[in-house]
């Protein structure tokens, strides 16, 4: 290129992404994006028709959470622009790096009831970490770098660059220099703290001498990506770790140093949260559930607060140390510090009871996990998944009770993020396109999806996606013909039988999907779920349905019988 070879601002945009070694985008295009949509034809950008802007920010989310790559969706303005805020909400609440490139009126027209016109950037405003608006054709490449490094670095987050028409359409003498990208802002975290040397020295004190220590890990244990690290920290200071729903992976769920997940929904960690002398809290919010509406842990326990976030450290909860740092890093500096000292004796028989109790909770849990129950019951479903699914797999879990039951019941077997709920908003329908993101994440391991029905009703025609892009995840329809975490609540707080607005029209999902081109298997009896699981689990170059017929009792669909965690009154509001 040289200065007098203008391009579009449109074909700018294309370039820098190509720069960035971006891709996959999940988008919906519109006039004022058509130069970008051509460039990316042309310039073989690995760009996706997404069939609901919504579902293209949960892809580019669960994409992002599973690669640590930042995540790709762009939408027209108006109606696409504003169908962007529930994703990236999700991805600002959870720490997900998007950018959202979003089209806009013409400046010369602005104002003048252009069809489609809002004010968009007030709307997307408080769902991103920054808007960032173009309006001039030659700062695109300088803008969208700009877009990258704050999505990157700090917390990550979801910004959103706004393009106008007219600079979209606009053209400018670009130089080859003009789209030189750092690749260190491919991923996150792009830049990496650690904690004051002194705080560091005193909670590795801490920590050497408690007898009944205990790690609190949260999802900015993966955007670290410092599940590793952890894990060898842990067993090598002889620490056992709990985590929340999105924390899970932080160790494997199978190491006897393994406390499971702690808050609303717990196995054995609530007690040891009771019982610990330290607690370490790495990368985690301490947000409601995690705390069972702030009451775990109880007031007066010993806490180091490890984040990268200074502003969140106190805010639910007053740690007697915070650590201002990347997680990582700063469990690697501890890791170091905690070398060769030897813990104290009673930390053997504190690890010991980690085992013995896990092992008394899984017996207790076995008539749920293993139950002949017709319809299919929740714990067996979550049984079979731990029986089939391969070490490496990744279980996408839809808010509700996917999530919950998922978080309590499912056993990562490896360190890292395998289990990726949508916890940052908890919104439901995050499952199917979740699904896709990860599969584009990860093409070679297995990518399975927990949806209820009313969730995937709300994204359907994802299906159509997934079968285009050719890649096969399994969804797993959690089908009892209701909204039923609503109802479940209803009936813990009203009675069974006093249920408004929750029930939904039996639907056969598994013809569904085979009318759409998919693979759809029908599962009604425990005994057709292993089966039906392998069969899914073997297809390729297409989507399978699981539709799995479950209780339709509303007593019986939450974990709460298997978790003895969860006491609901009137006033309680359960998310």
């Amino acid at each position: 290129m040289t200065d007098t070879n203008e391009m579009t601002g449109g074909e700018a945009l294309a370039r820098t992404l190509l720069a960035h070694d971006a891709g996959p985008i999940f988008g919906m295009g519109g006039f004022q994006l058509l130069p970008f949509y051509d460039a990316a034809r042309r310039l073989g950008l690995n760009h996706h028709l997404i069939n609901d802007e919504r579902c293209g920010t949960f892809a580019a989310d669960a994409y992002a959470k599973v690669s640590g790559r930042v995540g790709l969706v762009d939408a027209t303005l108006g109606p696409g622009a504003t169908n962007l805020v529930t994703g990236l909400v999700e991805a600002l609440n959870a720490g997900s790096t998007i950018v959202a490139i979003v089209g806009d009126t013409h400046r010369d027209h602005s104002w003048k009831n252009m069809t489609q016109e809002t004010n968009q950037a007030d709307i997307l405003r408080p769902a991103s970490k920054e808007v960032i608006r173009v309006e001039a054709v030659h700062r695109i490449p300088e803008l969208l770098r700009r877009a990258f490094q704050v999505a990157t670095t700090g917390r990550p987050g979801p910004v959103v660059l706004i393009v106008p028409e007219d600079v979209c359409h606009g053209t400018y003498g670009f130089v080859d220099a003009d789209f030189v990208c750092d690749p260190r802002y491919q991923s996150a975290p792009a830049l990496r703290c650690r904690p004051e040397a002194e705080a560091l020295a005193k909670a590795a004190a801490m920590l050497a001498a408690a007898e009944r220590p205990l790690i609190l890990a949260g999802g900015g244990v993966h955007i670290s990506q410092a599940a590793e690290v952890l894990t060898q920290l842990a067993e090598a200071a002889r620490i056992p770790v709990a985590h929340t729903m999105s924390g899970k992976g932080a160790i494997p769920c199978t190491s006897p140093l393994s406390a499971g997940l702690f808050g609303r929904y717990d196995r054995i960690a609530n007690g040891l949260i009771e019982e610990s002398d330290c607690l370490l809290v790495v990368g985690c919010k301490l947000g409601e559930i995690a705390t069972k509406r702030y009451t775990v842990p109880a007031p007066g326990k010993t806490v180091i607060h490890l984040d990268c976030v200074a502003e969140e450290i106190g805010r639910t909860y007053a740690p007697e140390l915070p650590l201002w740092g990347d997680a990582r890093e700063g469990l690697r500096d501890l890791a170091d510090t905690l070398s060769g000292q030897t813990p104290p004796a009673a930390r053997k028989t504190w690890c010991d009871s980690v085992v013995t109790r896990m092992d008394e909770w899984r017996e207790m849990a076995r008539p749920r996990l293993e139950s002949e129950e017709v319809p299919v019951a929740m714990g067996r479903m979550l049984g079979e998944l731990n029986q089939h699914l391969p070490d490496d797999a990744i279980l996408i879990a839809d808010g509700g009770f996917a999530a919950h039951w998922g978080g309590l019941m499912y056993d990562s077997r490896q360190a890292g993020r395998g289990f990726v709920p949508d916890r940052g908003f908890a919104s439901i329908g995050y499952g199917l396109p979740g699904a896709i993101g990860a599969c584009m994440a990860a093409p070679d391991r297995a990518v399975v999806a927990i949806t209820g029905d009313g969730g995937f009703n709300m994204v359907l025609g994802e299906i159509e996606t997934a079968r285009r892009l050719g890649i096969a995840p399994t969804i797993i329809v959690v089908n009892n013909a209701a909204s039923g975490y609503v109802k479940a609540l209803q009936h813990l707080m009203y009675g069974e039988g006093n249920y408004q607005s929750s029930d939904l029209e039996e639907t056969n999902y598994a013809n569904v999907a085979d009318a759409m081109g998919c693979l759809g298997l029908r599962v009604e009896t425990p005994d057709a779920l292993a089966r039906a699981l392998q069969q899914a689990l073997a297809e390729t170059g297409r989507p399978t349905v699981l539709d799995v017929v479950v209780t339709r009792d509303a007593g019986k669909m939450l974990p709460a019988a298997d978790s003895r965690a969860v006491k609901v009154k009137k006033g309680d509001r359960i998310a």
